[in-house]
């Protein structure tokens, strides 16, 4: 039985993970979390506080075998920092690469990064699609602060018998899921009439039953090892088909408004929401076949199903 540490057990993404992990009889569990709390089915609970370089992960690594680093500092949409970027580095890079070379120390046989795909950009034209292999792109703070460790992880993983494993999900979705997602949400539940009943662009996206699947599988594949895997449904969809979706989801339709991309996107251009107008109507789309193939792997759930689990509900 193999012994996994979890950080950022109490995450949206964490705590799936420590649901999953709790139906895998091989693995062991034990959470990191900031503060005290209560978590599932875990052998230890060990409180960090606030990740950084300065973290003391000793005691949480003792006899672990693999570790996923969940936590992060999350993209923010209105971040106020003087700097982002140097705020991004401190947890995602100086953070990650310290637990890592921890995580050496100890012993530890594996390290699997949550990484995104914003390593690879922010968008790619309709009909092309990132692969894992593709020379990296961000745009932004986070994106860049993500790469860095990426990059970090790499260099360890050269001169060292650890094993790094990075994945790199889109828009993660599921029940409790917060951000642009969640507001979409509201506005279809309120039957708000929105303009988006005419996008033609296509987004990947993974719902978070998909993605922990995926964690858990580069848990002990031995195919995994020192590899870049991208995550997703499998199955891509335009704004208006995911927004028409949400509302089946949900039983209640979505009230879409079929207005042209184009007057869209000029009409964000004037409020100054060019960014937030790429975010609906441009495209991300992922290859995912790497994944698959390499690790035999394959989303159990569609998005249909992924979107049904985000409102308790199944086909």
């Amino acid at each position: 039985m193999s012994r996994v540490l979890l950080t950022g057990a109490t995450g949206f993404l964490g705590a799936a993970v420590v649901h999953g992990l709790a139906k895998v009889e091989r693995h062991t569990l034990v959470a990191a979390v900031r503060r005290p709390c209560s978590i599932g089915k875990c052998a230890q609970v060990h409180v960090v506080g606030d990740i950084g370089a300065a973290v003391n992960w000793g005691d949480a690594l003792a006899d672990v075998s693999t570790v996923i680093h969940a936590a992060a500092r999350a993209h923010v949409m209105r971040d106020e920092a003087a700097d982002p970027l140097v705020e991004y580095r401190k947890i995602n890079v100086a953070g990650t690469l310290s637990l890592a070379e921890q995580a050496i120390s100890a012993g530890v046989r594996r390290f699997i990064y949550i990484s995104s795909i914003k390593v690879n950009g922010e968008a790619i034209p309709l009909g092309q699609r990132f692969r894992a292999d593709d020379k990296p792109a961000p745009q932004d703070p986070y994106g860049i602060s993500k790469l860095e460790a990426e990059q970090g992880l790499m260099k360890l993983a050269a001169k060292t018998d650890l094993e790094i494993v990075i994945i790199r999900p889109p828009l993660v979705y599921g029940p409790g899921v917060k951000g642009n997602f969640a507001n979409m949400i509201k506005l279809v539940e309120k039957g708000i009439p929105l303009p988006l009943g005419a996008t033609h662009n296509k987004r990947s996206l993974v719902g978070i039953d998909n993605l922990v699947d995926l964690i858990i599988r580069c848990v002990d594949h031995p195919d995994a090892a020192n590899q870049i895997f991208l995550a997703g449904d499998g199955k891509d969809l335009s704004t208006t088909e995911l927004l028409r979706g949400v509302g089946v989801a949900m039983g209640k339709p979505a009230r879409l408004i079929p207005v042209p991309a184009g007057m869209l996107q000029l009409g964000a251009a004037l409020l100054g929401k060019s960014a937030m107008a790429q975010r609906l109507l441009g495209s991300l789309q992922v290859d995912i076949s790497k994944t698959c193939e390499r690790l035999d792997w394959k989303p159990p759930y569609t998005v249909e199903e992924g979107l049904m689990r985000c409102f308790g509900r199944s086909n």
